[in-house]
């Protein structure tokens, strides 16, 4: 159980990024919104909604992956690597793309 919360915490966040991008990408590309220049004022902000349901995701998955990976911390943790790179190439794609 020691090592579970770090390993599990790590892939929540990573999670969190993963569903952030991929979020956004399906918004930019099948969401219409107006331009924010021509509005006023709005109740919806986009990128805070976008923000917290992709953290309560990340939450998610961090609770599911202490129980998922009791006993396999260390090919959990080893995972994690290639997760960053996804994760990140997922959110620099959005950026790139997708602004």
């Amino acid at each position: 159980m020691k090592g579970t919360a770090p390993v599990s915490l790590a892939w929540g966040l990573l999670v969190a990024v993963a569903a952030y991008a991929v979020t956004r990408a399906a918004q930019a590309c099948f969401v219409v919104e107006p331009d924010p220049a021509t509005v006023m004022w709005s109740a919806h902000a986009g990128f805070f909604w976008r923000a917290l349901n992709s953290g309560y995701a990340g939450g998610m998955a961090a609770f599911v992956l202490v129980v998922a990976i009791r006993g396999r911390e260390s090919a959990a943790a080893r995972a994690l690597a290639p997760a960053v790179v996804v994760a990140a190439a997922l959110l620099g794609l959005q950026g790139l793309l997708l602004p």
